[in-house]
């Protein structure tokens, strides 16, 4: 009787367990499921801070110079919920290069290697762990030299014109300079105030200037003269021309199919109207190089342009910068025009220093680049710039032909002494641009003529009268170069 009466008592309570086990089995399954599939979408979740507290309770790495000046570094606080934040030097020059590290995002170097300077990355957290047991951001330390820097970034200031500056060493790629204008105090979007962030954050993005625009890198503007070096490049290596052959260049070109007539920037002839190809370089004749493009046709351009960098993809340095690109499915009336740097050609300020660079490293063009290295707090480098061959672009015999055709141009022989050689063509062009047009100031060079240490590319947009602006910042930013 007392074993039956037990059994009775037993049996609920097995029941009882059994529930409360199924219902721990149940409990742990939906933690696990959590925890493996749900993790990611609960952290990026905005009402969750616990992300944000972890992501600010400690220092990021700095952005250096390649002088050693910090840049971007991490300050305390004094306050929670967030304990550091990030603090920009000479903001507005170095936005460009630097980006910003918000609450909600980031931008430029601090997203490009957000790893490293966050101690993420495996590499840097496992070193730091192993070292100190705590894991710590590593330090930045870039291309971007302080003298070149500033001279670009005042350089575009001074105008008050929108527009970018980019320096580069021909011979590795490196980036000297990386400078767009209007642009923002990075400082302004650090705030650990989410209702002041988010007004700063909309402010900026609808102003009409556009601040938060990267131009160096993603806005793209129709090459302009600048393009006559590509298709100089490609008559040279076509093998139909040479520096001294004889071009055609009547003072008006009917294009091929149309009512049109192309003129040259003065409204008159080059020379006799047979100048040589050099010559028509120097002074940037329309016609003569609209008639190369119709002798060569557009798949000789297309190639030459892509020999260069156009039609690749996107290129990571590692901001991402947009393609430059050169139209398909052109007919002669648009390849003519094409030649000249008109129709649907367009490039990147990156680009158009490119085309520079290219040349003044006889023909090879390196991948241009922005980080120098990667060091840990305790000085040991984890990580460093490799120079790289992007592209050949010309041989070295049209390469050096096409040197002695841009320090021949009429402004580059006045700027000798400062050792400035470059296609000048823009700046002629550019410098006869009608206020209240969309023509832009866009200007291509290298210095010095015989050993370059440096290739820049400059463009203003809409600059009217004022466009011979873009001579005085390429001046500007060779003479910061070569100090």
């Amino acid at each position: 009787m007392a074993g039956s009466r037990a059994e009775r008592i037993d049996e609920p309570l097995r029941r009882v367990a059994r529930l409360c086990s199924a219902m721990l089995f149940l409990l742990l399954g939906h933690i696990t499921l959590v925890q493996a599939f749900g993790s990611r979408a609960l952290n990026s979740d905005h009402r969750n801070e616990r992300p944000l507290i972890d992501k600010f309770d400690r220092p990021r790495g700095d952005i250096l110079t390649y002088d050693g000046t910090p840049i971007a570094t991490s300050r305390p606080t004094g306050a929670g919920p967030y304990l550091y934040r990030r603090f920009y030097r000479d903001g507005e020059q170095y936005a460009a290069v630097t980006g910003h590290q918000s609450l909600y995002s980031s931008t430029g170097i601090e997203q490009a290697r957000d790893g490293v300077l966050s101690g993420d990355d495996p590499k840097v957290k496992v070193r730091s762990l192993v070292r100190d047991g705590v894991v710590e951001g590593a330090d930045v330390r870039l291309t971007i030299r302080d003298r070149v820097q500033r001279a670009a970034y005042q350089g575009l200031k001074a105008t008050g014109l929108p527009g970018a500056v980019v320096a580069i060493d021909p011979a590795t790629g490196a980036i000297l300079a990386l400078a767009t204008y209007p642009t923002y105090d990075p400082n302004a979007l650090t705030t650990s105030d989410p209702a002041r962030l988010s007004e700063t954050s909309r402010r900026l993005g609808q102003d009409p200037s556009h601040p938060l625009l990267n131009r160096a890198l993603n806005q793209l503007y129709p090459p302009g003269s600048t393009f006559k070096l590509v298709t100089a490049a490609a008559a040279l290596a076509s093998g139909e021309y040479t520096p001294s052959a004889l071009v055609d260049a009547p003072a008006r070109l009917r294009l091929p199919g149309t009512s049109t007539f192309l003129q040259n920037a003065n409204g008159g002839g080059c020379g006799d109207a047979r100048p040589t190809l050099t010559y028509a370089f120097q002074v940037s004749c329309n016609t003569a190089f609209a008639n190369i493009g119709l002798q060569l046709g557009q798949d000789l351009l297309r190639d030459q342009a892509e020999a260069f960098g156009f039609n690749a993809p996107s290129l990571a340095i590692p901001l991402v910068a947009t393609a430059s690109r050169y139209p398909l499915g052109l007919d002669r009336s648009q390849t003519a025009l094409s030649a000249i740097g008109h129709h649907d050609s367009r490039v990147t300020p990156l680009m158009v220093a490119m085309l520079s660079a290219a040349v003044a490293d006889n023909g090879v063009l390196m991948r241009p680049y922005l980080v120098e290295e990667v060091r840990l707090p305790d000085g040991s480098v984890i990580d460093r710039a490799n120079p790289a061959v992007y592209r050949t672009a010309v041989s070295p015999p049209v390469a050096r032909n096409l040197v002695a055709m841009m320090t021949t141009t009429p402004r580059a022989m006045a700027a000798r002494e400062s050792g400035v050689a470059g296609p000048e063509t823009a700046a002629i062009a550019a410098s006869k641009v009608i206020p209240g047009t969309d023509d832009h100031a866009v200007i291509t060079a290298f210095a010095p003529a015989n050993a370059p240490e440096v290739a820049v590319g400059v463009v203003l947009e809409h600059p009217g009268a004022r466009a011979q602006a873009v001579t005085t910042i390429v001046h500007d930013v060779i003479r910061a170069a070569l100090e």
